[in-house]
């Protein structure tokens, strides 16, 4: 069943992912002007490698969850949580203090970190 919740919890992930920068682009554009990416349409091998990498993250949260007896909605929505502020929060305030990132790209990128991760968890949660 965890297999399956997993394929599950990636492309739905992965959805809400294109959903959510659909939506946030056009904000980002209009907060950074000429400064702003244009990350354009993804080719096919960019959809396959980002259902990979979602499925890795699925993956490694499900074992996470499974090794903590987290496999509750409420338990894996605060493992989502913790693991939202201890992974991608802080590497993304890294590229922003270190790399010169854009703050509102970092802040792009962290919600739709959060809202992955908080769906991986949900699904993987009531899936199990």
């Amino acid at each position: 069943m965890t297999a399956l919740a997993v394929a599950v919890a990636s492309v739905a992930a992965f959805v809400l992912s294109s959903v959510y920068y659909g939506v946030a682009t056009p904000l980002e554009r209009r907060a950074l002007g000429d400064r702003a990416l244009d990350r354009g349409r993804p080719g096919p091998w960019q959809v396959a490698a980002e259902l990979l990498r979602t499925a890795v993250v699925a993956s490694v949260f499900a074992w996470i969850a499974a090794s903590a007896d987290l496999f509750t909605l409420p338990g894996a929505a605060l493992l989502a949580l913790v693991t939202w502020i201890g992974f991608p929060v802080v590497l993304l305030t890294g590229s922003v203090t270190w790399e010169g990132a854009p703050p509102v790209t970092a802040a792009l990128h962290a919600g739709d970190w959060l809202l992955k991760l908080l769906l991986i968890g949900a699904v993987l949660g009531a899936l199990h």
